[in-house]
């Protein structure tokens, strides 16, 4: 028989089981899907980690304090107080750094008229904007003059202002609100940058550093410096600058370890890269378990369809058909089984990952390749496991096979 032949009655054979098909298939479709979905979660989950950190700035480098011990028991990063605005200060003189934006950050109750509103509080610069990579929707930020004569001004985010003021047409800018029971000046709205990681960037109070150390925080230290290196080029450059000159400020002697951390935007983004690739391959991996449980349906059905056309391969061997013709046309069949279940896994796959980024408030990002490797691998799913059934009944002897009852 021709290989259009061969075809033609693998097609004739799934139609007269339908229903023995449909159920054989099932396996290859929910693990051709269910792989498709999860790639798709993953990558897509992957894209919006690395669009979140890098809207966190331009090449920026963050500084902060080192880790304490005592009595042997490591009390975790951040738990030294080292850094300070004279630190922001001397790094910001370097050649490698293009802005330096000191940071403290705590919780305030925010109160304007009947509303009241918790948000975090976080006291910089007027660098902020340029290092942290915002922008101002409406208003100003404040300025270098302002932050060095701890004025009592404050930039919101949106979901502040939406929460203080969103029963009402009246403008924040200009409004006088209580922090902590201090009155500040709105004097801008920051534009949306919605969330990044845990963090709600949107839901936050600007204030100058001086203000906020001086009538807020009441410490002396910041949390945490961030720089933003020249280039992207100057990354390691500014981050050898950053630590050679806070080596020397903190007065470390040379075998002393440092007492601050620098972590870069690559590291943060690698991380998260890693940390995501690992759980999308761990998820496909498990989805792919379902391609085996189909390719033993694909086979077992296929022993049957053996057992049952054991008269009919009789027949064809008694008029001339080989051993290969006969192997030939049940490994197409078993193919065909699996390539169907194959084609219509990946649409149904393609069309959740869809539904998951439209309905389900996840990132979803759909790629040729794991759909072709889908394809590739329900075909081989029907090669695999139609062997063993193709050369059992090409096997078959005509007389036994004629004599089968």
């Amino acid at each position: 028989m021709s290989f259009i032949e061969c075809v033609r009655i693998s097609f004739r054979s799934i139609r007269a089981n339908g229903l023995r098909s449909i159920l054989t298939m099932l396996g290859i479709i929910i693990g051709v899907a269910a792989v498709i979905a999860m790639v798709a979660i993953g990558e897509g989950t992957s894209s919006s980690v690395a669009s979140q950190i890098n809207g966190l700035g331009s090449n920026l480098l963050i500084v902060s304090p080192g880790q304490a011990t005592q009595g042997r028991v490591n009390l975790g990063a951040g738990s030294l107080n080292t850094l300070t605005l004279a630190d922001a200060e001397a790094i910001e003189q370097k050649e490698s750094v293009s802005g330096v934006a000191p940071s403290v950050n705590g919780r305030a109750q925010i109160v304007w008229g009947a509303s009241n509103y918790s948000s975090s509080l976080e006291g910089t610069t007027a660098a902020f904007l340029q290092v942290r990579n915002a922008q101002v929707e409406s208003g100003r930020f404040f300025s270098n003059f302002e932050v060095k004569q701890q004025f009592n001004v404050a930039v919101i985010g949106t979901e502040v202002a939406n929460n203080l003021f969103a029963n009402n047409s009246t403008n924040p800018i200009g409004q006088t609100v209580q922090i902590n029971r201090i009155p500040f000046t709105i004097i801008g709205v920051l534009k949306s940058q919605g969330s990044s990681g845990m963090t709600n960037n949107d839901d936050r109070i600007l204030i100058p550093i001086t203000t906020a150390m001086s009538r807020l925080t009441g410490g002396k230290n910041v949390g945490t410096i961030y720089v933003s290196a020249a280039s992207a080029d100057q990354m390691e450059q500014a981050q050898a600058d950053i630590q050679s000159t806070l080596r020397s400020k903190h007065n470390l002697r040379p075998q002393a370890a440092d007492d601050f951390r620098i972590t870069s935007q690559s590291d943060i983004l690698s991380t998260a890269q890693e940390v995501s690739s690992s759980m999308t391959a761990l998820l496909s991996g498990i989805a792919a378990i379902s391609l085996i449980v189909g390719g033993i349906g694909v086979m077992n059905i296929m022993l049957v369809s053996v057992t049952e056309r054991t008269r009919e391969i009789g027949i064809r061997k008694a008029i001339g058909a080989k051993r290969g013709d006969i192997m030939r046309q049940f490994l197409i069949e078993a193919v065909t089984l699996s390539l169907i279940g194959g084609i219509v896994g990946i649409v149904i796959g393609v069309g959740a990952a869809l539904l998951i980024s439209k309905f389900g408030g996840m990132t979803t990002a759909i790629s040729v390749s794991p759909i072709l490797y889908a394809f590739l691998t329900s075909s081989l799913v029907g090669v695999v496991f139609g062997v063993y059934p193709a050369r059992k009944a090409a096997q078959l002897k005509p007389i036994d096979a004629l004599r089968y009852e």
